[in-house]
């Protein structure tokens, strides 16, 4: 754990990007099976002990620090793990610190009931730098300025091997990953995923911003606006995976014997939701598909008011062969020809936009206002599918936002480095006439948009204008006017203002309006489509 927690105090130091890849090579070849295999999955994906969550921690301290010490150290530094690991009580003996591999399977040991006896012990072992790297291994939060793509990149460095390749083995394997050393740092066979259902890195989109793009070179496609996801079958079984890799086949059941031959494809899941609207066969709004994400278990009544499907753009592999290599012309027409082996009830094919010319299909793109696009994708027609972001050969072009002018109404604290900010803003539109007295109903929260230097603007703004406190949260003078930017706007039960936003953030601080000037809720309604 020592050399562990050596690690961590400093990536937490280094912005350099190469110099964080250097620090975690250089760990892994130093470092024996398993540890270095549980330290690459903490980094890379954060590994999970139920027992242990913030909530246990803070717990644990009040019971050994003063409460108000506590509260007002979490506030200032932002980081439970990091005020934990300083304010914990030194016990009176030598620190004994486990390694990586003990702690995993201490933590794992843990219950919700033990833990409360059996934390304390193990972090008693610890000085503070090994406290802080257990807490952060315990909470799977490591928010340390390493992702998960960058954890790879370094061990693809570590041992020179293809990050791409590592990419592949990486969802078919469990932490510690000993198939996957033994390959990249003994020289063993590749790890042997074919009869596996396994994730593949998706092909990412540049922004298309001021490029403009010939479409005798380039193909247009609706970007839709559900999840990208990738079902795959192989070795008998069918999952779905996330953009992220996350394996959320539980969450759509009724996906999981609709392909049933061996292939990896790359779609949107929509769902088509009690009302059809939509310009291709039924797709809602992504507010229709936020009733199935994230749930353990689905019941029948969703199932039946709001069923998935999924819109395919891409094939990857089919019927044990590697498409990824031929060209997006060749993909397509494999993938037109699939559809006739799959369920319409559950699949669809994403349509190609024609147009005359790119200004034509800027029109087109304008046009669109429906709430399940976001926008066009533009696809290079040589284009092979290759992981991650590649210039020049996808682009995404997303429909300008709308905009609303909102009054600021609360304010809360951010974290990690906005700890000592009032950096989140909740924002409000008026019910009617301000001018005959009517009220601001909050329609949107937002963290983003802003520079530095304008939000410690706003910032000095809040603390000038507070008029009331609720614990953490700010009630701030109704005086400042938020230019905010949003997607699309959906009916809501949960808000107070029966409105949701789809992805609102700050697009201009307006400090020279008004607030009676910001706009009504009868703006935004009138923006819902049925």
């Amino acid at each position: 754990m020592e050399e562990f927690a050596a690690l961590i105090d400093a990536l937490v130091y280094t912005r350099s990007r190469n110099e964080k890849l250097r620090l975690i090579a250089e760990y892994l070849r130093a470092t024996p099976d398993p540890d270095r295999g549980w330290a690459l999955a903490a980094l890379a994906d954060g590994l999970d002990f139920p027992a242990v969550k913030s909530s246990t921690i803070r717990n644990l301290l009040k019971d050994r620090v003063d409460p108000v010490l506590w509260t007002l150290s979490r506030d200032f530094v932002g980081d439970t793990a990091e005020t934990a690991s300083l304010l914990w009580p030194s016990p009176d003996r030598e620190p004994d610190p486990p390694s990586v591999s003990e702690s995993v399977d201490l933590l794992s040991a843990m219950s919700r009931k033990s833990v409360v006896a059996e934390l304390p012990r193990l972090l008693d072992r610890l000085d503070a730098a090994g406290r802080y790297a257990l807490l952060k291994l315990a909470t799977g939060g490591m928010r340390i300025g390493v992702s998960s793509r960058l954890a790879k990149t370094a061990f693809a460095q570590a041992f020179a091997v293809s990050v791409d390749e590592v990419e592949e083995y990486w969802h078919g394997l469990e932490p510690p990953y000993t198939a996957l050393f033994d390959w990249a740092a003994k020289g063993q066979p590749p790890p042997d995923i074919d009869n596996l259902p396994t994730f593949r890195p998706f092909m990412l989109a540049h922004p298309l911003e001021e490029t403009v793009v010939d479409l005798g070179d380039y193909a247009a496609e609706w970007k839709w606006d559900g999840i990208r996801v990738q079902i795959v079958h192989a070795g008998w079984e069918t999952r779905i995976y996330s953009r992220s890799g996350d394996d959320i086949s539980s969450t759509f059941p009724e996906l999981l014997d609709v392909l049933p031959f061996p292939a990896v494809l790359d779609g949107e899941l929509l769902v088509r939701g009690s009302t059809q609207g939509g310009e291709e066969g039924g797709a809602a709004s992504f507010n229709a598909l936020q009733q199935r994400l994230g749930r353990k278990t689905v019941s029948k009544k969703m199932l039946r008011e709001f069923p998935a499907f999924v819109r395919l753009y891409d094939v990857l592999l089919l019927d044990g062969e590697d498409q990824r290599e031929r060209p997006w012309t060749d993909r397509r027409t494999t993938l037109e020809k699939l559809m006739g082996r799959l369920p319409d009830s559950h699949f669809d094919i994403s349509r190609v936009v024609e147009a005359r010319d790119f200004d034509h299909l800027a029109q087109i793109r304008e046009g669109s206002r429906d709430d399940e696009i976001e926008g066009l994708m533009l696809k290079r027609k040589d284009s092979p599918y290759i992981s991650g972001r590649r210039v020049g050969y996808w682009y995404k072009w997303k429909r300008d936002p709308l905009l609303v002018d909102c009054v600021l109404m609360y304010a809360q604290r951010g974290s990690g480095k906005r700890s000592s900010f009032f950096s989140d803003y909740t924002f409000g539109c008026w019910d009617g006439d301000p001018d005959q007295g009517a009220d601001l109903l909050p329609v949107g929260k937002a963290y983003s948009g802003f520079t530095d230097e304008e939000l410690k603007k706003i910032d000095r703004h809040v603390r000038q204008n507070t008029v009331n406190r609720f614990g953490p949260v700010r009630e701030t003078e109704r005086k400042l006017v938020f230019e905010v930017a949003f997607d699309s706007v959906h009916a809501s039960k949960r808000h107070k203002s029966g409105l949701a936003m789809r992805f609102p953030r700050i697009h201009r601080i307006r400090w020279d309006k008004p607030p009676h000037e910001a706009d009504r809720i009868d703006a935004l309604r009138a923006l819902i489509r049925d």
